[in-house]
């Protein structure tokens, strides 16, 4: 089994992320970002389906 975005992964974070956009691209579903913490490394896939709310995890952070 996969986790998902709203499980608890092994490792929990000894910090909030601050997510800095890598690169983004437009798709039928939306905008897809590549997004990684700025003080740890970690990564992590966002979609913005809407410019009037904040995107959405759509993978579970991944540290490299």
């Amino acid at each position: 089994m996969h986790p998902t975005p709203t499980e608890n992964s092994t490792r929990s974070p000894t910090h909030e992320h601050a997510w800095l956009t890598e690169s983004a691209h437009r798709t039928s579903d939306g905008t897809v970002l590549y997004v990684r913490c700025d003080d740890c490394g970690t990564r992590r896939i966002d979609i913005a389906t809407r410019t009037d709310v904040p995107p959405t995890a759509v993978s579970a952070p991944v540290r490299d």
